[in-house]
């Protein structure tokens, strides 16, 4: 019985594609909108995943385990802060030593100064006749790198203990900066202009555009936090960062640095903190607040698509039983079950939804292919996951809009259809 039963299936499917291409420009027509629907979700299905990959590996950059101690909540509107946040106390540039001595689980404490135009200052850095602006400067200390490992070296040196003691003025580069003013030569050993001042080149880093979370290490200049502190001493906005080993529990090492930062301001008992601690996770979760727009103007998009490809498909089966209202009495009447003419009627519908479904796979995949190589930071991908997803899409919206076309025809009374003209 099982036998009969595909031999059927594959009979009316055949049926059905054959019908489908007797009437090419108008089964065409009627797919139109389920390739615009699949295509869309598969595409920007595959566009966000690489893109969170992309987010992921640069929280990682960031160190895994790094964490970020500041005077303002990041990732949020200045706008929005109440009066108790916008009036918050300055960190200091001794408070990093404090905490070492008053938190034990936590490995790498380290303060870092920066001066850069999201602050509203401006930065000016020349070689000979060369310069570039909008550059970030940043003081920072030995211990910086180890803490966020994003910032690699590529050449040279990064800042040392000797360095920083001495507050000797030393830079390292951004690989954009060093590339504007010495685009024939080595910068290393060259000596620049920052806001004026004199500085050696140490080191370069390694490549890092940043893309849409902000400006990345090719735009930034790194000093000894001492020569910073020196030569800015307006620049009060501090942050710190610091490491927990993996053998310790981030909660405790956390708990060391909050008492030891509430004792340093003074903060009475009761009192809320007026510092945040966060971890490189607030860029995911800032990246996952941006994709959920993404995700709901897809989805609407795409809904909107298969809703058009769907009633195409229901009128393209509706106008199929009326033509062939004789067709269906014959078949009935030489023994074709209700059941057999609602099948072969659903086959057409699922056979017109999965040609269009397929052919906005393979668009989507055209598209994601197109992101990976123009755009190579951003890994989209086209996940068997997606694929299937797009294939049941398709089947079932075939089977929903058929559904009504299929079993009109089922329910044809066979006297009425043989005397159809």
């Amino acid at each position: 019985m099982a036998i009969m039963t595909l031999a059927q299936a594959r009979e009316n499917f055949l049926a059905a594609m054959d019908t489908l291409r007797s009437s090419k420009v108008r089964s065409a027509l009627t797919v139109l909108g389920i390739v615009i629907g699949v295509s869309s979700v598969i595409s920007m299905a595959a566009i966000i995943q690489g893109l969170n990959k992309f987010v992921q590996d640069k929280v990682e950059s960031l160190g895994s385990r790094t964490y970020f101690l500041s005077r303002f909540p990041p990732g949020t509107d200045p706008s929005r802060w109440p009066e108790s946040i916008r009036t918050r106390r300055y960190l200091q540039y001794d408070y990093a030593d404090f905490v070492r001595q008053a938190a034990p689980d936590v490995q790498i404490v380290t303060t870092v100064g920066t001066r850069g135009f999201f602050f509203g200052d401006t930065n000016l850095i020349t070689s000979g006749n060369r310069s570039v602006e909008k550059v970030i400067v940043r003081g920072a200390e030995p211990q910086y790198i180890e803490a966020i490992p994003l910032f690699t070296i590529e050449r040279g040196r990064f800042i040392s203990a000797f360095d920083q003691v001495h507050a000797r003025p030393v830079v390292v580069l951004g690989a954009a900066i060093s590339e504007s003013l010495f685009p024939n030569t080595d910068a290393l050993g060259k000596t620049v202009r920052i806001n004026g001042a004199v500085y050696e080149v140490i080191g370069v880093f390694q490549h890092d555009q940043g893309l849409f979370l902000g400006p990345g290490v090719d735009i930034f200049v790194v000093i000894p936090l001492s020569s910073f502190k020196k030569q800015y001493p307006e620049a009060k906005e501090l942050i710190m960062a610091f490491t927990v080993p993996e053998n310790v529990n981030v909660e405790t090492a956390q708990g060391e640095v909050i008492q030891a930062m509430r004792r340093l301001r003074r903060i009475p008992a009761g009192k809320e903190n007026d510092f945040e601690i966060s971890s490189p996770d607030f860029l995911s979760n800032l990246w996952n607040q941006l994709t959920s727009a993404l995700v709901i103007l897809t989805t609407v998009i795409s809904s909107i698509g298969l809703l058009v490809g769907g009633i195409g498909v229901m009128n393209i089966m509706l106008i199929s039983v009326t033509e062939r209202t004789q067709e269906i009495g014959v078949r009935k009447a030489i023994g074709a079950r209700r059941a057999d003419i609602r099948l072969q009627f659903l086959l057409e519908a699922v056979a017109l939804t999965l040609v269009g479904g397929t052919i906005g796979i393979l668009i989507g995949a055209g598209i994601s292919t197109m992101v990976r190589t123009f755009v190579p930071s951003v890994p989209a991908t086209l996940s068997y996951l997606w694929v299937t997803i797009g294939f049941v899409i398709s089947v079932g919206v075939g089977l929903f809009f058929g559904y009504y076309p299929a079993n009109l025809a089922a329910n044809l009374d066979p006297i009425n259809c043989l005397r159809y003209e």
